[in-house]
């Protein structure tokens, strides 16, 4: 399996484990090349195996997934990916340069474009990182303010832009300051829930209650839980006309 990602999967759950090997190899992006379950022998295994991408577990009893990394630190380098029931270790997961962060029970899809972003291997066996489009059932892993945090895509009303800031209106009512530009948000967000309606402004087309023409054939939508109306611009409204 020449264009094939080499996996390393640990989890001292036998079920969890068989789970998850199966689930990565039936997306036909990887070869599961080692399932072991627990941290010491994911060590060995990574060593010795070299893969591209390391599914790991969060605790195990004999060396946790964070352990696992630190042994590995000099002697190989693949991308990681932590799949665990518990969300308290996301910031510390990303801290430490994760690919990416799964809650179990993983479904396949979300398992399918979390090895899609580190892309396949080229002819000079590096790899390229991409960005996964998001599902709008997906959390985003972001700094909001001065801190980490989740936020739902689904709860994402709309967002403006600010300089090299962006700021996320979220359902809630509470806006943050969110430091991704406007094309980075457009590249990530499901496409058939979100779009630009000006220059600098995405909205949320869930959260439309109504559309109003405004003077030069502009028009301002009304947003629910928003006091203010967000303007569209004549060209963006022909753009989400057709």
């Amino acid at each position: 399996m020449p264009d094939t990602l080499k996996v390393v999967v640990a989890d001292d759950e036998k079920i969890a484990r068989a789970r998850l090997v199966r689930l990565i190899e039936e997306t036909g992006l990887a070869e599961v090349v080692a399932a072991c379950a627990g941290g010491r022998e994911a060590v060995d295994r990574t060593i010795e195996l070299q893969p591209d991408l390391l599914f790991l577990d969060v605790q195990m009893p004999d060396l946790d997934g964070f352990g696992v990394l630190a042994a590995i630190t000099g002697s190989a380098s693949p991308a990681t990916v932590f799949v665990t029931a518990f969300d308290q270790y996301a910031v510390r997961a990303f801290e430490v340069n994760a690919l990416d962060y799964l809650l179990k029970p993983v479904a396949p899809a979300r398992l399918k474009r979390a090895i899609e972003r580190l892309g396949m291997p080229n002819d000079d066996d590096a790899s390229r990182v991409v960005a996964a489009r998001l599902d709008y059932h997906d959390r985003l892993f972001l700094r909001l303010d001065d801190r980490m945090g989740f936020v739902k895509v689904a709860d994402i009303v709309s967002i403006a832009s600010d300089g090299d800031y962006s700021v996320v209106r979220l359902a809630s009512g509470r806006t943050h300051r969110a430091r991704k530009s406007l094309r980075e948000w457009l590249a990530r967000l499901p496409e058939n829930a979100f779009a630009r309606v000006h220059r600098s402004t995405i909205v949320n087309l869930e959260y439309v209650e109504r559309v109003e023409e405004w003077s030069h054939l502009s028009y301002r939508l009304y947003l629910r839980g928003a006091s203010e109306p967000v303007a569209m611009s004549r060209r963006h409204a022909g753009k989400l006309k057709r």
